[in-house]
């Protein structure tokens, strides 16, 4: 019994446990979602969201200059020294600030090409885009308040902040499907993450006075220096990484079909609900811990309380979502999308690559190793894009997830060697 109770009080364990269900309201949320989309929308919409998500990714990073990363591990640098970290976030959340300025009036004047570039239908969509530039800041402010909440590893303020707004974002993308059917789904996708700002504020000011760090004195270049490591990391990825999704996607749509491009936007929404699990658990307990490492045995114990802990659980989960892969495909879909059960086998066995490369991946953002992230960036993307062409044109839309498969095999084989000596010491 004893090793039943080890494992309860394990903190891995209850911060698991208590994300595991944060993710399961955001899974019903997303599911709950899916349904009015594909009930009230289509395969044809499902397409449009998608790129419209892809785009998203591109901006958010942008506008946070992709210093999420970076603002985790120097709060849990700085925790205990409080000027230092009244200087690292007045620097970072007034330089944000502008960015956020800027990006929004760009978005609201260039909303007509906006609208032709991202969607490429005649349909006039120009309204979701003045309204995501409207609504960018609360965005982007609830991003960089929780990377201060995750820098902080208050662990149980960064869960509760995300299951409240996932419940409001469910209620306002209900509705607004609903009601507005395919434009209602587009603007559900921008004011969704806006809400979480609300809670989040909330949970910030009862560490930190936030009012107390908008001071242009407490300003530091140096600070900036420090972060540009993790901002051209983050903005590669996030730039071309959805270019990369948006250009299959477009290839998908020119070669086979519109209604193909949502069948694989469906798989491809499924599979973001299982690896938030992942990525969630990551980015909130073993980042700010791969951040604290100063030796390479106290890396590989991170490594493998990660490979010991966490994918046994997911890999069963994947087993199960398999075989009851109908079944879910019917609770989150419609008939219509019954073709999308063909695409299961490989999407799950890339998602399992996945699974054992992302701890791996965050390494390299916690130790800035930027020169090996972009190599191996630059390379998994160029197999994804080359491989994706190949096989769509051999197998047709289940070349799209055979080519996913391929590129997080590699990946992960990358990273496996190169971390070898962590791995194995």
């Amino acid at each position: 019994m004893k090793i039943f109770s080890d494992i309860f009080q394990d903190k891995l364990f209850k911060v698991a446990s208590l994300n595991s269900l944060s993710v399961l309201i955001k899974i019903i949320s997303g599911i709950i979602v899916s349904k009015f989309i594909a009930v009230f929308v289509g395969p044809s919409g499902m397409a449009l969201v998608g790129n419209l998500r892809n785009f998203l990714t591109t901006i958010e990073s942008i506008a946070t200059l992709g210093f999420t990363n970076g603002i985790i591990k120097y709060v849990s640098e700085h925790e205990k020294d409080k000027d230092k970290l009244r200087i690292f976030l007045a620097t970072i959340i007034q330089l944000i600030l502008l960015i956020v300025g800027v990006t929004s009036l760009i978005i609201f004047f260039f909303a007509d090409y906006l609208n032709q570039s991202i969607f490429t239908i005649k349909q006039d969509y120009q309204a979701v885009f003045k309204i995501f530039a409207l609504s960018l800041p609360w965005y982007i402010a609830s991003i960089v308040l929780l990377s201060i909440l995750n820098g902080f590893s208050v662990f149980k303020k960064v869960i509760y902040s995300a299951i409240l707004g996932n419940i409001f974002g469910l209620i306002i993308s209900v509705l607004l499907i609903y009601n507005f059917k395919t434009f209602g789904a587009l603007v559900a996708v921008i004011l969704s993450p806006s809400i979480q700002f609300f809670f989040v504020l909330y949970y910030v000011n009862q560490i930190i006075d936030i009012k107390t760090i908008f001071s242009f004195k407490l300003f530091d270049k140096l600070v900036i220096k420090k972060m540009l490591e993790f901002s051209f990391m983050t903005l590669f990825a996030a730039t071309f990484g959805p270019l990369i999704y948006l250009k299959i996607r477009y290839y998908i749509i020119e070669t086979i079909n519109l209604k193909s491009a949502g069948y694989w936007e469906s798989i491809t929404r499924i599979s973001s609900y299982y690896l938030l699990f992942l990525t969630s658990i990551i980015s909130v307990y073993f980042l700010p811990k791969l951040a604290k490492t100063k030796t390479n045995e106290e890396v590989k114990i991170v490594f493998f309380s990660y490979y010991k802990g966490i994918i046994p659980v997911f890999s069963l989960g994947l087993i199960l979502i398999f075989i009851f892969k109908d079944s879910i495909l019917q609770l989150l879909f419609t008939k219509e999308f019954l073709p999308v059960s063909d695409l299961f086998f490989w999407q799950l066995l890339g998602d399992f690559f996945k699974a054992l490369s992302l701890i791996l991946g965050y390494n390299l953002f916690a130790k800035k190793m930027t020169k090996v992230f972009l190599i191996s960036e630059i390379i998994s993307l160029a197999i994804l894009w080359i491989s994706s062409i190949f096989f769509i044109d051999i197998f047709g839309i289940k070349g799209v997830v055979i080519a996913h498969t391929l590129t997080f095999f590699l990946y992960f084989m990358g990273l496996f060697i190169y971390f070898r000596k962590q791995l194995f010491l």
